[in-house]
């Protein structure tokens, strides 16, 4: 990331409710794979993974792979305003996110650790 995001920055790329909603699970789970990202939202890959290009360009999410899955989570180079925000967001709309969250959950061969899901 070489530029400080902006508060325009931020609230232009999450201005779309699917990556609001990427965002908001990352942010909830810590790091997610493209297949279980699929399975919350209940979208095809071809959207989900334009979603997730879009938040890695604007510096938002960082990815990693390991094996066949490509893991994604929030940048660490984020200033603290950004995360604490999004935290702060997480944390005051839980019942928002619920269905995504029982869907991921729900996910039959989920490649993590479902510590979330209790």
């Amino acid at each position: 990331m070489t530029e400080t995001i902006s508060p325009t920055s931020l609230f232009k790329c999450l201005a779309d409710d699917i990556r609001t909603k990427i965002t908001l699970l990352i942010v909830r789970e810590g790091e997610l794979c493209v297949c279980e990202l699929i399975a919350a939202l209940d979208q095809s890959q071809p959207k989900i993974s334009r979603h997730l290009a879009l938040l890695r360009t604007a510096g938002l999410l960082m990815d990693r792979r390991q094996g066949q899955w490509v893991y994604y989570r929030l940048h660490p180079d984020l200033p603290n305003w950004v995360r604490e925000s999004l935290i702060t967001v997480v944390n005051a709309n839980q019942p928002w996110l619920e269905t995504q969250t029982k869907r991921l959950c729900d996910m039959d061969g989920r490649p993590m650790n479902q510590a979330m899901c209790n």
